[in-house]
C-alpha cells in the first residue's frame, strides 16, 4: 500500500466522527432542499389529480341515449370511442371541445408525408438550420444537426417512436418546401376528412394558441392514419435502431415511452398508438385496436399519467363488449325488393325474375348487442347525382345514427360457363379463358328455331297451293271423262 493511501486512511480513522457529522449535515440539507423544491410540484400534482377526479362526474353524452350501453366514467376532459369502419361514435364526452393536441399532431404530419406524390421511403430528408434550431431546447428531439440527412423511413420512426420535433420540421420541408406551406396543407387535408373544429399552426404540436383540435377531429385523423399498414406498424414500434451513415454519423438505439407499446400496460389487438404531452394539453392519447373484426379508435384528451392508458383500456373493453357489426342485407325485411313486382325487371329464359335495384351486400352498420335489428328506425334519402346508387337507407337507434345501406341499381348479369377441356371443343387461352354465355346461346337457338319455323310454314303454304291446283285439274279431267 502506498504512503499516500495510508495517510488518507489514517486521517479518516482519526476524524471518523467529524466526517460522519459533516456527511449527516450534508444529507440533511439535501433532503431539506429537495423537500422545499418538491412542495410546489406536489401541490401541482395534487391539483391535477383533484381536477381529474372532478372530471369523472362530468356528463357523458352517449350515456344519455335511451337504452344505449352505459360507458365508463373517465377522468379525461374529453374522450371518444369510434368505430373505424363506419365512423360512428360509440362513446362521447365533450368530443367537440377545442383543445391542444400536443404531439398527436404528428399523426397528420406522417400521414401527409406518406401521401406525397411520387414519394419513396428511401427518399433522403435533409435537416435545415431552421428545422433544427426552431425547436426549443426542452422539446422532444433526437439530436439531429443542421446539414445532416436521413431516409424518409428513418424520419417516420423518429417522429413516432421518439416524437422528435426537429424531424417533423424536416419532413414538413421535404413535403412542401417550407413549414408555412406544409401548415397550409395540414389544414386543407384536415378539412377534407371532416375536421371542422381544428386549426394547425406547426408540424409537431408544440403549444400554440392557434394550434387546436377536438377529440372527434383527432379520431378522424387517426382513422385515416391507421388505414395505412406501414404507418400503423411504425406507431406500434417499441424500439428502433438508427444506423450511422455518411449523412448521419450517430448510432442511435432508443425506445418509445408509450405504455401500451413498451408493455407497461397490455392492450389486446393493438394496431397502433401515439402519445402527446405539454403542460397546457396535459396527457393526450390516440389509439387503435381490433378484436374479432371490430376496429375501434380511442381518443382521450387532458388526462393525467397513467390514467390516459387506464381510461383508454376501459373504453376499448366497453366497445368490444357491447357492439357488433351487422350486414344490412342479412337482416333487412322492410324493403322487400325481391318480391315486390314494382321493382322487378321481368322474367328471364329460365323463368326467374330479378329486381332492378338491390341492397349493397357490403353495407354494414354498428349495432349495440342489447338490441335487435328490428328495434332500429330507418329513413330513405334518394340520390339524383349518382347513376349507380338510387338511395341510402339510414338507420338509427333512439335517435343515435348507426350507419347506412345503399340501394344500388342492379346490372343484368349473364350466366357463364368456362370450358376448360383441352382442344377437343375449342382452343383455350389459359391467361384469358374463353367464356360461353348461356343466355346468348339460347337467344341464337331461339332465333334459329324461329327462322326454321317460318321456313317450314312457308313451305307448307307453297305445297298446299300446288296441291290445290292439281286437285282442281284432276277433278275437271274426271268430269270431262264422265261427260263422254
Amino acid at each position: 500500500m502506498s504512503i499516500k493511501k495510508c495517510c488518507i486512511i489514517d486521517i479518516i480513522i482519526d476524524n471518523g466522527d467529524a466526517l460522519k457529522k459533516i456527511l449527516s449535515a450534508f444529507l440533511t440539507g439535501a433532503l431539506f432542499i429537495n423537500l422545499i423544491l418538491s412542495l410546489p410540484i406536489q401541490a401541482f400534482a395534487d391539483e391535477y389529480t383533484d381536477a381529474m377526479e372532478e372530471r369523472k362526474s362530468w356528463p357523458v353524452q352517449s350515456n344519455e341515449i335511451a337504452n344505449w350501453p352505459e360507458g365508463p366514467a373517465v377522468g379525461a376532459a374529453s374522450a371518444l370511442l369510434m368505430d373505424a369502419d363506419t365512423g360512428i361514435v360509440l362513446y362521447e364526452k365533450n368530443i367537440h371541445e377545442k383543445m391542444y393536441p400536443a404531439s398527436t399532431t404528428k399523426l397528420l404530419t406522417c400521414m401527409l408525408a406518406m401521401e406525397k406524390e411520387n414519394s419513396s421511403l428511401n427518399d433522403m430528408v435533409s435537416f435545415s438550420y431552421d428545422a433544427v434550431h426552431s425547436v426549443t431546447w426542452d422539446a422532444s428531439n433526437m439530436g439531429m444537426d443542421a446539414g445532416e440527412a436521413m431516409t424518409l423511413e428513418d424520419c417516420l420512426y423518429g417522429i413516432m417512436v421518439l416524437s422528435a420535433n426537429e424531424v417533423c420540421n424536416a419532413v414538413a420541408e421535404y413535403v412542401s418546401g417550407d413549414i408555412d406551406s406544409f401548415v397550409s396543407l395540414m389544414n386543407k387535408r384536415a378539412k377534407e376528412i371532416g375536421c371542422n373544429d381544428s386549426h394547425f399552426n406547426n408540424a409537431h404540436g408544440y403549444t400554440d394558441p392557434d394550434h387546436y383540435t377536438t377529440a372527434y377531429d383527432l379520431a378522424l385523423i387517426g382513422r385515416e392514419y391507421f388505414k395505412n399498414e406501414f404507418l400503423a406498424k411504425v406507431s406500434r414500434t417499441k424500439t428502433y435502431h438508427w444506423l450511422p451513415t455518411d449523412t448521419q454519423p450517430d448510432d442511435i438505439w432508443l425506445s418509445t415511452k408509450n405504455y401500451f407499446i413498451n408493455g407497461t400496460y397490455e392492450l389486446d389487438g393493438l394496431i397502433g398508438s401515439k402519445t402527446g404531452y405539454t403542460d397546457e394539453s396535459r396527457q393526450v392519447l390516440v389509439t387503435a385496436a381490433e378484436r374479432n373484426g371490430l376496429n375501434l379508435i380511442c381518443v382521450v384528451m387532458e388526462e393525467e399519467t397513467p390514467y390516459q392508458y387506464i381510461d383508454s383500456a376501459a373504453l376499448f373493453n366497453y366497445g368490444f363488449n357491447n357492439f357488433q357489426h351487422v350486414k344490412v342485407a342479412d337482416y333487412e325485411t322492410r324493403y322487400d325488393l325481391k318480391n315486390d313486382s314494382f321493382f322487378l325487371i321481368g322474367y328471364d329464359v329460365f323463368g326467374n325474375s330479378s329486381s332492378f335495384i338491390s341492397l349493397d351486400t357490403d353495407s354494414q352498420i354498428i349495432l349495440p348487442k342489447n338490441c335487435s335489428f328490428d328495434d332500429l328506425n330507418s329513413s330513405i334519402t334518394y340520390h339524383d347525382d349518382d347513376a349507380s346508387i338510387l338511395a341510402d337507407i339510414d338507420y338509427d337507434y333512439n335517435g343515435k345514427y348507426l350507419g347506412s345501406a345503399s340501394l344500388v341499381v342492379s346490372k343484368e348479369e349473364e350466366t357463364s360457363f368456362v370450358f376448360t377441356k383441352e382442344d377437343e371443343f375449342m382452343e383455350i387461352n389459359e391467361e384469358e379463358p374463353t367464356f360461353i354465355y348461356v343466355n346468348r346461346i339460347i337467344r341464337w337457338i331461339g332465333i334459329a328455331l324461329g327462322v326454321l319455323c317460318v321456313a317450314l310454314l312457308f313451305k307448307r303454304i307453297i305445297s298446299s297451293f300446288h296441291f290445290a291446283r292439281n286437285r282442281k285439274y284432276i277433278k275437271r279431267s274426271d268430269y270431262r271423262k264422265r261427260r263422254r
